[in-house]
């Protein structure tokens, strides 16, 4: 069977990342960060210690999503330096499960858009076809699927966000039922419809998320 560490899976999409910049799928990288968790998780199996579901899955999250100490703009200029004060509950939990995070998405401003070409950082790029759009909100969080530049994505949606572009990309979309994951942390576009839903690509891979 074949092996491989947190730590080579990290590199592998650090250098996807920056091969595939000019697609706008990412705003923020936590490079360093990424590889001391990653290094600290293969100690933790070599050591025949297993974190939990998640441990090494490589994630990116929307920048609506707080993630403690990181920065959350909602690709605004309004919060461009701002830095989440606490974690969402989806992202604890991620944590917990030994999930790696390794940046944020890029998205329309404030989730509000289709087409993710309403951004301070500017559009997304689709992958397969980089003079289309990707969909929207949440199209960096497709994007960065679709791309290889992690192998799960964290996205929100509110009327749509998350399933439309997962469709634009050819990527799995999941809109999970209200409540079934917690908003708590999320920047929101309508409360009472918003959900944090997950991009991946397989449907085993979101359900085990």
């Amino acid at each position: 069977q074949e092996q491989t560490s947190c730590e080579s899976a990290v590199l592998f999409y650090l250098s996807r990342i920056k091969e595939f910049k000019h697609l706008n799928a990412l705003v923020h990288v936590f490079e360093e960060e990424a590889l001391q968790r990653a290094k600290e998780l293969d100690a933790l199996r070599k050591a025949g210690n297993h974190q939990g579901a998640l441990h090494g899955v490589v994630i990116t999250i929307k920048d609506v999503i707080a993630y403690k100490n990181h920065p959350v703009s909602a690709a605004s200029k309004m919060l461009k330096g701002f830095n989440s004060l606490f974690h969402s509950t989806a992202v604890e939990r991620l944590l917990n499960a030994g999930a790696i995070i390794i940046g944020t998405n890029n998205c329309d401003e404030y989730a509000m858009g289709s087409s993710n070409e309403n951004s301070v950082y500017g559009p997304v790029k689709n992958f397969l076809d980089e003079t289309l759009v990707p969909g929207g909100s949440s199209g960096g969080s497709a994007v960065a699927v679709q791309a290889n530049l992690c192998m799960i994505s964290l996205g929100s949606d509110t009327g749509g966000s998350v399933r439309q572009p997962a469709d634009f990309c050819g990527v799995v979309g999941m809109k999970p039922t209200y409540g079934r994951v917690s908003r708590h942390g999320l920047i929101a576009y309508g409360s009472s419809f918003d959900q944090i839903g997950v991009l991946s690509h397989t449907v085993q891979d979101a359900a085990l998320v």
